[in-house]
């Protein structure tokens, strides 16, 4: 795997050189374009307006358009020359912890790897603290012509960076959408009943069972069509629900978020027949010395079967203590 950026991660006084790979494949099906009833392929091509002739990409420079209309022409080499164009460093500016951060802020995904095997030490040294901490690093780096803000945390044995948002590029909701909610309040016995749905609805995160379907419809239509059959369209999206139904509603989604719950761990259970089993004993929480060993998920989870409240907004000081106390 070629990477896709390469320079140092500093921390303070120590500096690493890394690499930066691509964590995420792209599997949409992709197109090409034709002239309907033709087999003629639909190209583009950079073309000066004013003659109409194909234009080298050597011979093309960036303008910028100023309120009178006139542009102000910039060369490749010159976005190169200013800072931070030529920066080949990602400085970790300060840590945070990685719930803090709104999933908004959240872009693309990648590894960090050490450039060479020679510096793996001091990659793993700071690959380890990150998990230790449950903290993840904020830093600024610069690639292809763009400065990047970017969340260095510690994966599963490898740096994972996630390129954020800045803030400036997030939208305000109430600035931009007109038909925001207003004077509508959520009802007592309504959002007693959406809570239950809620938690009827609870489940474990596990990935690897979610699956991108319209693109497996996208390859059989492919192949239907390759054999000159034709593919069953998919259901329609269901009526919008009527306020006065809406208490209904909920409660019928609450029985069959339950029995989805229900028949589903049945299924991972087998169908054998199960002996009547003892109430087993309370679970207790790892000792003091064991919580420092395990990562900030491990803790949630550890905090979520023992029912502590307010876990989900805790720091890992906050769990490791909080499990101590349980």
């Amino acid at each position: 795997m070629r990477p896709v950026w390469s320079g140092s991660l500093s921390l303070g006084l120590v500096t690493v050189p890394v690499r930066l790979y691509s964590a995420v494949e792209d599997h949409t099906v992709h197109f090409r374009q034709f002239q309907r009833g033709t087999e003629d392929r639909i190209r583009y091509r950079r073309v000066n307006e004013r003659t109409g002739k194909e234009v080298d990409y050597d011979d093309i420079v960036k303008g910028y358009e100023l309120d009178s209309g006139e542009y102000v022409v910039v060369e490749p080499e010159e976005l190169d020359e200013i800072a931070p164009g030529r920066s080949k460093s990602l400085d970790i500016e300060s840590f945070v912890e990685l719930d803090a951060i709104d999933p908004m802020f959240f872009d693309k995904t990648y590894w960090l790897a050490p450039a060479k095997a020679e510096f793996e030490r001091p990659y793993a040294l700071l690959l380890e603290a990150m998990r230790s901490s449950g903290r993840a690093g904020i830093a600024k780096f610069v690639m292809r012509g763009r400065e990047y803000l970017a969340l260095v945390r510690s994966g599963d044995g490898v740096m994972v960076l996630n390129t954020l948002h800045f803030a400036a590029d997030l939208r305000d909701p109430a600035e931009q959408l007109t038909d925001l909610p207003g004077k509508a309040q959520a009802r007592g016995k309504e959002l007693d009943m959406a809570l239950n749905l809620i938690d009827a609805m609870s489940d474990d995160w596990r990935p690897e069972e979610y699956h991108d379907t319209y693109t497996d419809r996208v390859r059989k239509l492919i192949a239907a069509k390759k054999k000159g059959e034709t593919i069953t369209p998919a259901t329609e999206p269901g009526e919008p629900t009527k306020v006065v139904d809406l208490f209904e509603a909920l409660s019928r989604s609450v029985e069959s978020g339950k029995a989805k719950k229900r028949s589903g761990s049945g299924a991972k259970a087998g169908t054998a027949k199960k002996s009547p089993a003892k109430k087993a004993p309370a679970k207790k929480a790892p000792a003091a010395k064991d919580l420092s060993s395990l990562s900030k998920a491990d803790l949630e989870k550890l905090a979520r079967e023992r029912d502590i409240k307010g876990r989900s907004k805790m720091t890992r000081a906050g769990l490791e203590k909080a499990l101590k106390a349980s």
